[in-house]
């Protein structure tokens, strides 16, 4: 993979809105400092160390992180790596620079080594913990590494397969779950390379053939879809073609026995529109062109993702009947869908024009709703106690596993992790509910506690208030750590009880 040399002049241009004289300042000076800090020092590629900062500060620029961010990507390794000290980083830069280089180190001496076994669960349990603290400490890592996935072919093959492994089994779940697709896409695409370089090289040329067959399709529904919002007065700010990823594709495929002829999403068409009427007004206007396949609308706007996702996904029969998914967002659901929790420092700066992000407050923390996950990890930790084998189970179903949404009969939506059954769902409303559930309605029919649920469904919890103690069976297939944790708590707490 060919990697140039990224300048500091292309890292302030990189920024999605650029920083004013105070933060493009700052970023300078950053470099600055890091460069005589790294000077003669060389990666494995051969090229000046630099460049790696440099490359991890353009990421973190490009998916629109303010300057303070940018400036400790590029300070990023100063204290683990040159005579420099976070002491020094500190006085120049602001506590808050250093606090960001500080976790980032903190998380730069955790490593994953061979098998399940032999994970360091204590240092992961720790890592997940301060991601409540300050999640730009996170999200600079990520751009760390994907940079060093991008230059992972000059390292050698055992140092290869064991740094993609820990970012399949890691961090490209984290980029999920904060909803950062594009590191997220490029970085499961970089694992599969070098984890199943067959399985890849087969997956890319299917893709590749059926992608040249279907440019020009795109093209001429593109062309089609934009004349008909023209003559309907809707006015769209873009619209292009997007290729699915390559792993992502791989997962596809699997389920449909390699025929890529029943992947509908190969190329998708993205519509982005001003505002979310015109995302429905879109969708009239695309059906209305071309006849919809029934079960295949997804309205994510009216129902976001867990991990913050918003657009409508539809499939239809487009230009000579054949199949073409279309998806329709506003310009922010786009950057959120790419950029996820990144785009809260993005739209900060737009809503406050003339204040940059330089200036955000010290200690900026994110309170919006797409992260509350990372406020429960803390809480998490508190009911698990000091047994990291189960942290690390537990973190790996709750947090890093895909969500669904189902709802109580009033409409509270109440978020699982897949394969959840509806003891977990009982346990989520409320211990009580959980402890005293007999059974349960799905969607107005009867069904047993551990049935799984399934996104979008309607459920009612039976209880029995005169029921003293949950059933230890349960634990034999909850998925949820607070399930899990509350059902051993009320067994405990009865066993001694009963012996005294």
């Amino acid at each position: 993979m060919k990697q140039n040399i990224v300048t500091i002049d292309e890292v302030i241009k990189a920024f999605k809105n650029p920083p004013a004289h105070e933060g493009e300042k700052l970023v300078r000076d950053a470099f600055e400092f890091a460069d005589a800090a790294h000077k003669n020092q060389k990666r494995a590629s051969g090229k000046p160390y630099i460049n790696h900062p440099l490359a991890t500060a353009k990421i973190l620029a490009t998916i629109g992180m303010d300057a303070r961010t940018v400036a400790a990507g590029l300070l990023h390794d100063v204290p683990e790596d040159t005579p420099e000290t976070l002491s020094t980083i500190s006085k120049k830069f602001g506590p808050d620079i250093a606090q960001m280089i500080e976790g980032i180190t903190k998380l730069g001496r955790i490593k994953l080594r061979g098998t399940k076994e032999d994970y360091k669960l204590e240092n992961w349990r720790r890592m997940f913990l301060a991601m409540g603290a300050d999640i730009r400490t996170v999200i600079i890592k990520l751009a760390d590494r994907l940079h060093n996935m991008q230059t992972l072919e000059y390292l050698r093959p055992d140092k290869r397969i064991r740094i993609a492994h820990e970012t399949m089994e890691i961090y490209v779940p984290i980029a999920n779950r904060l909803g950062i697709g594009e590191i997220r896409g490029e970085l499961a695409d970089l694992c599969f390379m070098y984890l199943q370089p067959d399985d890849y090289q087969r997956t890319k040329h299917l893709s590749e053939e059926k992608l040249k067959e279907k440019e020009a399709y795109v093209e001429k529904a593109i062309k089609e879809i934009g004349q008909s919002l023209k003559e309907d007065g809707i006015k769209y700010i873009d619209m292009h073609g997007r290729a699915k990823n390559i792993y992502s594709l791989y997962l596809k495929l699997q389920k449909h026995d390699m025929d890529i002829k029943r992947v509908f999403d190969l190329i998708a068409i993205r519509i982005i529109v001003q505002d979310v009427t015109a995302c429905y007004e879109t969708l009239g206007i695309v059906h209305k062109k071309y006849r919809p396949m029934i079960g295949r609308i997804k309205d994510y706007i009216s129902l976001p993702k867990p991990n913050g996702y918003q657009s409508i996904h539809t499939t239809v029969f487009g230009p000579d009947g054949r199949v073409l998914e279309v998806q329709i967002r506003t310009q922010k659901m786009h950057d959120e869908a790419e950029f996820g929790i990144a785009a809260h420092w993005l739209y900060e700066t737009r809503k406050k024009r003339g204040w940059t992000s330089y200036f955000l407050p010290k200690n900026d923390k994110i309170t919006k709703k797409e992260v509350e996950w990372v406020k429960q990890l803390q809480q998490w930790q508190e009911e698990l106690g000091n047994n990291p084998e189960e942290f690390m189970e537990g973190l790996k179903v709750d947090f890093l596993k895909n969500h669904i949404f189902a709802f109580t009969p009033l409409g509270d939506i109440i978020e699982l992790p897949e394969g959840a059954s509806i003891v977990d769902f009982a346990y989520a409303i409320h211990t009580d509910v959980g402890h005293t559930a007999t059974g349960a309605r799905v969607d107005g029919k009867m069904s047993a506690l551990n049935s799984i649920v399934h996104n979008g469904q309607i459920i009612e919890i039976i209880t029995d208030k005169n029921r003293v103690l949950p059933n230890a069976d349960w634990l034999e297939f909850v998925k949820t750590s607070h399930a899990k944790s509350a059902i051993r708590r009320a067994i405990n707490r009865a066993k001694k009880e009963n012996s005294l």
